[in-house]
């Protein structure tokens, strides 16, 4: 498979895997966190539901216990015992001792002057028929006034209950005590930016918010009509984003208005985000990490596989090209041989006639001489081609003996140091100090090793290198046995001709093309096999892998 299939299919397992394993991460994740911010968010819009309503209530009992307060008193006491200051001021006394709510308290008469009055300050005869709340308290029997500064000037509001004795109408007039209500319903502000304030019908403030707005003041972003129930909803208020609780007291038509910050509230919400967040990125990491691992790991045995497929469907052509070269060239051994033979006889008795009969005189005698030395040369070099082309063809099984490649190498290269150093190349050697035995045939190795010698010294020329090295991997059980030279290398389309028979590059007359081909066959006889990878203008380098075979499997 070419590089970029590879590539297209490296991409494929990594897009897959992603989508298999982040999709349903992903999906899993943003519905969890859905789910628990619409619960989440419920829960603090249902927390702030109950505290206003809760807080509703405790303000309805504070009023419905204030009015409860005057209604005993003026309906258990007259008006002559009220209007007695003295008598009046140690029931305000009692009254105060229960609970502090009050400021002041006073006796109305029917025509709105204050007949009797305790508390701080100078409202003892001052007349109220005018005033809003007189009227309202003579109608209803019983109100509670909106806040208002009166004749004090201060702002305050009012519980008047109202009592027919006889003839005589009268009022029960007491002032709550604005700091302890205030105290009430700020007690529903919650954090560092929570809110509680009371508006009435108005929208006039009946208690001071605690940012921004003074008591008394008008709002104008709460436009609500009276509804039963609490609303609570997300509202964003002079560019304030929060929440607000609303809802309408029972007995006074005023609002309670409770406000939380959400941040401040869904600041847990926040941290498990960016929890999930982080712990989705690190998975993320860890999962993109792990598929590109797999999928680089996945397509290296792929190669690798590939690779060695190859090697080996080469192998399983080169044998099959080499079986079928075999039997034609036994073929053609056989067909030359026989007319060789007749040649050489003929040149034999050509030769003996030229002896026996005196033609030493003829003036053509040295051409006839010199003619019948070429047929005998050449006939003799056809021989030794069709000899060669039987020795191929046989394939002869090899002899099982120990043999020490190191030491073999030495006597080969023993054979080719006259010519190599007659050329100026040198033959560097490193051999593994601990490479075994290994039972094979020594003289085709040594074959071998002569034709890939040879062919170095050939491709050097002269001035030169030529390493030779052998290593041992006792894992695969095999030693390796790497030639390399430094000529000038060998061109890719030629490197897969050079086992073919009778390939060669070298000069007319100067090799058969049978060296590497019958190397070739001795190594696949052996249970080895030669690789070769050249780089122009490097050189090249043969590595023969051979089989340690001990002497007793064998």
């Amino acid at each position: 498979m070419e590089e970029k299939g590879y590539r297209k299919l490296y991409l494929k397992i990594v897009l897959t895997t992603l989508g298999f394993s982040l999709i349903p991460l992903l999906a899993l994740g943003l519905s969890m966190y859905y789910q628990f911010s619409v619960s989440y968010t419920a829960k603090i819009m249902e927390n702030l539901r109950t505290l206003a309503e809760n807080r509703r209530a405790a303000i309805d009992l504070f009023f419905d216990e204030r009015v409860s307060q005057l209604n005993s008193l003026a309906y258990t006491h007259t008006f002559d015992q009220l209007t007695n200051e003295e008598y009046l001021n140690k029931v305000f006394t009692l009254m105060q001792m229960r609970s502090r709510s009050f400021v002041d308290i006073g006796i109305i008469d029917r025509n709105g002057t204050h007949v009797a009055y305790v508390g701080p300050y100078e409202l003892r005869g001052l007349n109220y028929k005018n005033e809003a709340w007189f009227h309202e308290t003579m109608l209803r029997g019983v109100y509670i006034s909106d806040v208002f500064t009166g004749f004090r000037k201060l702002p305050h509001f009012i519980i008047a209950v109202m009592r027919r004795e006889g003839d005589r109408t009268w009022i029960l007039r007491a002032t709550i005590d604005t700091d302890i209500f205030d105290s009430m319903v700020k007690a529903a502000q919650v954090g560092k930016k929570g809110d509680a304030y009371v508006l009435n019908g108005d929208n006039i403030l009946q208690t001071k918010p605690r940012f921004s707005g003074d008591l008394l003041s008008k709002v104008d972003f709460f436009d609500l009509p009276k509804f039963a129930g609490t609303h609570v909803e997300d509202m964003q208020i002079n560019g304030d984003k929060a929440l607000f609780a609303t809802t309408w007291l029972k007995n006074k038509e005023w609002l309670l208005i409770i406000k939380e910050d959400p941040r401040e509230e869904l600041l847990p919400l926040e941290h498990a985000r960016f929890l999930v967040l982080g712990m989705g990125a690190a998975g993320l990491v860890l999962i993109i990490i792990g598929t590109l691992f797999v999928a680089r790991s996945m397509i290296a045995q792929l190669v690798e596989r590939d690779r060695e497929k190859a090697i080996l469907d080469s192998n399983l052509v080169q044998s099959s090209k080499m079986a079928a070269l075999g039997k034609l060239a036994a073929g053609i051994a056989h067909e030359v041989n026989n007319p060789l033979a007749v040649i050489k006889e003929k040149v034999g008795w050509i030769r003996d006639l030229l002896d026996e009969e005196d033609i030493s005189k003829s003036e053509n005698f040295s051409e006839f001489e010199d003619a019948v030395r070429k047929i005998d040369f050449h006939v003799d070099r056809a021989k030794k081609v069709t000899h060669r082309l039987l020795g191929f063809a046989r394939r002869m099984e090899p002899v099982q003996e120990n043999v020490d490649v190191n030491k073999l190498l030495d006597g080969t290269i023993d054979f080719l140091r006259n010519e190599a150093h007659y050329r100026n190349i040198e033959i560097q050697t490193a051999y593994s100090e601990n490479l075994p035995e290994t039972v094979s045939d020594s003289a085709q190795l040594q074959q071998v090793f002569l034709n890939i010698l040879n062919n170095g010294i050939d491709a050097v020329g002269k001035d030169g290198v030529i390493s030779v090295k052998t290593s041992f991997n006792s894992r695969d059980r095999e030693m390796a046995i790497s030639i390399t030279d430094n000529g000038p290398g060998i061109p890719n389309d030629v490197l897969n001709k050079i086992f073919d028979p009778f390939f060669t590059t070298k000069e007319l007359g100067m090799g058969t093309g049978l060296g590497l081909s019958i190397s070739y066959s001795i190594m696949e006889k052996l249970g080895g096999r030669i690789l070769v990878a050249s780089e122009v203008g490097k050189g090249t380098t043969f590595t023969i892998y051979l089989p340690i075979v001990r002497h007793e499997k064998v």
